[in-house]
């Protein structure tokens, strides 16, 4: 079924429009679920509120961009909106990543590992993921992101900055990644080499 036909057959409430979009587009939204949920559990109790939310919205999509993004959106916000039932943002971690190493471009893993990489970023605290997966994989800015967790836009910032230094902990823990040099370290904390 085209998108087209999908489309028009969703905004007539048809069970095999909406059927054939969710089959299209519900593993890669389950991916994004996942990487905010608990566990897969959660994952897909959020993918089907979400896409409860993309039915009854539909009539809202003015294809003006890809589909995909604009469930995608849905979903994201889904999320959210189910993780601030839960628990506030605001809380940090009680460790010290005040000088966060940035992860280096050679340090990233190949995309053979992406999933010990989804798994670990699952490890961080609830606050960090979110804003991790928000800033650095769904490409909100910060400023949107203190809107849709109700925190400040420096929180948002400084959540970012300790969730990728944990990460890159769990990362190098997990040995993913290799332990960066000392000297490396000091340059990318901004001290002298």
């Amino acid at each position: 079924m085209t998108e087209e036909l999908m489309l028009a057959g969703c905004l007539k409430n048809n069970a095999s429009a909406q059927e054939a979009l969710y089959g299209r587009f519900s593993p890669r939204m389950l991916g994004v679920c996942y990487r905010f949920a608990k566990n897969r559990e959660d994952a897909e109790d959020m993918l089907q509120e979400g896409f409860i939310k993309v039915f009854t919205q539909m009539h809202q999509y003015r294809n003006e961009g890809a589909l995909e993004g604009w469930i995608r959106r849905i979903i994201v916000h889904t999320c959210i909106n189910n993780l601030k039932k839960n628990k506030k943002f605001s809380d940090s971690l009680d460790i010290i990543h005040a000088n966060s190493v940035h992860i280096n471009e050679e340090m990233i893993p190949s995309i053979m590992q992406a999933k010990q990489v989804v798994e670990c970023i699952r490890m961080l605290p609830l606050g960090y993921r979110t804003v991790l997966n928000l800033y650095a994989i769904e490409g909100f800015p910060h400023k949107e992101i203190a809107g849709m967790l109700d925190i400040e836009e420096s929180t948002s910032r400084s959540q970012y900055t300790r969730a990728k230094a944990m990460l890159e902990e769990i990362l190098i823990r997990k040995k993913i990644i290799q332990k960066p040099k000392e000297r490396t370290r000091l340059i990318a904390l901004g001290g002298q080499g």
